[in-house]
């Protein structure tokens, strides 16, 4: 078994040296790029890698990855690719997802989950124009006041992960406030981490919580979020942490981001911030790199032996109609930040195929009209290229993850 499997990933590993790619062929896309870039230690990656091998063995449950980023992450496709290609590939089914509810707050939700709930509720952001307190490591948060609310979440066809058997729900634990779930459950509040968890017997692909209010003049009610765990298999756990309109600094207002952060031990952080700093006049890259450094640290601080991924800024425009210089300033200053913290970046603005290289996207259906999103094909090929350059990594170093 072991021969066979050094085999195909014998096979695997030519397939990704030679450039090809479940993506197709783009002319204007540097599949040769398409690699992880380090500096001088690759320590944290090689411990990932030995995860990853152990996930595959079945001696671990859960790998965790934690994505970070604005509207590109929110929207979810990019995230999930990712996400999928591992699960696939090592031929696992466990795992799960972190899940903010979007819908409550008014805005788009990624497509592998939905929320709903009854009642009136309002939401906070961690952007600059409509800022507010208390934020998780979302960047989000959606509360009420409501004196009988019901609220769920369900994942969708779309899923990687379909099914799951325990559930924590992150809340502000206001002691007004009982919040229980409307099956047979085993129930525990864990009040210094932040959440109620609920563990079932059988496996769900939707749940729905409600709560009563018992003192007419309390504070608000304040969800953070769902994690949805399947603890029947091994697997791959996706934490998608986006927030439209998101910036470099923006997570770093998060009061809870990192204790929060924390309760997933995320084994891979990837960072994919940027766009929304570039869109502004005010763009420096010495503050860039700042903002960068301190978000590192934070994650750090949360899971200090986590191998960290930086994602470089994609290629854009300025309203539609004037390429954006600013990104390549942006490029630079991540592989200083590489360079200061000894974790590796991939290269999406030089893979992608450099200045101007959006509006190649948009002519082909890859991207918006607004040459800053992707179209969810874009997103797609994003997400593979993504995980296809991570594993690349991992089959080249297969051999020393399995000494």
């Amino acid at each position: 078994m072991k021969k066979l499997l050094g085999i195909l990933l014998g096979i695997c590993f030519v397939q990704f040296v030679t450039g090809q790619s479940a993506v197709g062929t783009y002319s204007f896309i540097k599949y040769e790029e398409n690699r992880l870039m380090f500096d001088k230690d690759s320590s944290s990656f090689m411990e990932l890698f030995k995860k990853m091998n152990e996930v595959n063995g079945g001696d671990i449950k859960k790998l965790t990855i934690a994505h970070i980023g604005g509207s590109h992450v929110q929207g979810g496709t990019w995230s999930n690719t990712f996400l999928e290609g591992f699960q696939q590939s090592f031929n696992v089914q466990g795992g799960g997802y972190f899940v903010f509810p979007y819908k409550l707050a008014k805005t788009n939700s990624q497509p592998y989950a939905r929320s709903f709930a009854s009642g009136h509720w309002k939401k906070c952001r961690c952007v600059q124009k409509d800022f507010c307190l208390p934020l998780g490591m979302n960047g989000m948060s959606v509360s009420t006041n409501d004196s009988a609310c019901v609220f769920g979440v369900a994942l969708t066809n779309k899923a990687v992960c379909r099914k799951f058997n325990s559930v924590k729900v992150y809340h502000n634990f206001n002691c007004s406030f009982e919040l229980n779930c409307n099956m047979h459950v085993n129930k525990e509040d864990c009040k210094d981490e932040g959440y109620t968890v609920f563990e079932f017997d059988e496996l769900l692909d939707s749940v729905v919580f409600y709560m009563h209010k018992a003192d007419t003049v309390a504070k608000d009610f304040t969800l953070y979020g769902f994690s949805l765990e399947d603890k029947t298999s091994s697997g791959f756990y996706l934490a998608g942490l986006g927030a439209n309109g998101a910036s470099s600094n923006s997570f770093l207002r998060c009061n809870f981001f990192v204790s929060q952060l924390k309760t997933i031990k995320p084994d891979l952080v990837v960072i994919s911030l940027g766009v929304n700093d570039v869109q502004g006049k005010g763009f420096t890259k010495e503050e860039f790199i700042q903002h960068y450094d301190s978000l590192i640290n934070m994650v750090k601080e949360a899971s200090p032996n986590c191998a960290i991924l930086l994602t470089t800024t994609t290629d854009n425009y300025i309203r539609r109609r004037t390429p954006n210089k600013r990104t390549e300033s942006a490029r630079e200053a991540l592989i200083e930040v590489m360079k200061h913290h000894q974790c590796a970046v991939w290269d999406m603005y030089e893979i992608m195929g450099g200045f101007k290289s959006i509006y190649k996207w948009y002519k082909t259906g890859l991207a918006a009209r607004d040459k800053i999103h992707f179209s969810p094909k874009g997103y797609k090929i994003s997400g593979t290229l993504m995980f296809e350059a991570v594993y690349k990594s991992y089959l080249g170093n297969h051999k020393l993850v399995n000494k």
